[in-house]
């Protein structure tokens, strides 16, 4: 984990953590390169890389949460953005869900060593999820879905009155957003400002889009 990289972000941010959740951070990352020599869980090998692909890219989701607010990961592969988010805000209650697993089979090892009493990996669908969970989440998130209009069509019943469809994507976003603008309100949501960022070294520019439930 490359720290410098973490406090400017966290600066930026504003967020206070601690130092136990630095650590968690670190031991994390540690277990996931740990995992890929095993099994093939990321294609991100690289320290510097995983620091910003995996935290940084993550953390920028902390400030979306109010307190004690309830947020679903969709697709989360290794568990992210869902193990960092759990780690950053243990008051809020973090669910995830990925067809794969071995995925989650890391994720519940994660959260057995790190004592995540507020993290819940499930091993599925999201379409079976949707089945029994419609409007449970204040938050739905992803960085895994190919496309604006599927995570929409797929996650929008997921979502509580008023809660919010965060879609993590690059730098094309807004572009997309445009040509869903009648989906979007059909659906029964408000497009809020897209928030955007860069990861450090250059290595990519992002934007979170940002979807208000109006029913």
């Amino acid at each position: 984990m490359n720290r410098k990289l973490l406090d400017l972000t966290t600066k930026e941010l504003k967020l206070n953590l601690t130092e136990p959740q630095y650590d968690s951070f670190d031991l994390l990352l540690n277990e996931l390169s740990r995992w890929n020599g095993k099994i093939n869980l990321t294609a991100i090998k690289d320290g510097d890389e995983m620091t910003s692909k995996h935290l940084i890219d993550s953390l920028h989701l902390v400030p979306e949460l109010d307190l004690h607010q309830s947020l679903l990961d969709v697709g989360s592969g290794a568990g992210f953005p869902a193990l960092v988010i759990a780690i950053a805000r243990p008051d809020c209650l973090v669910t995830s869900i990925d067809a794969v697993g071995k995925k989650i089979s890391f994720q519940r090892h994660i959260s057995r060593l790190l004592k995540l009493d507020n993290f819940k990996p499930l091993h599925g669908r999201v379409e079976e999820l949707a089945k029994n969970r419609l409007h449970c989440f204040d938050l739905v998130v992803s960085r895994a879905f190919s496309s604006l209009s599927l995570f929409v069509s797929t996650c929008a019943m997921l979502v509580c009155q008023s809660g919010k469809l965060i879609s993590m994507r690059g730098s094309d976003a807004e572009h997309e957003l445009k040509e869903l603008e009648e989906k979007i309100k059909t659906a029964g949501f408000r497009p809020e400002p897209v928030i955007k960022y860069h990861l450090p070294n250059n290595i990519g520019s992002r934007t979170l889009v940002r979807l208000r439930n109006e029913l």
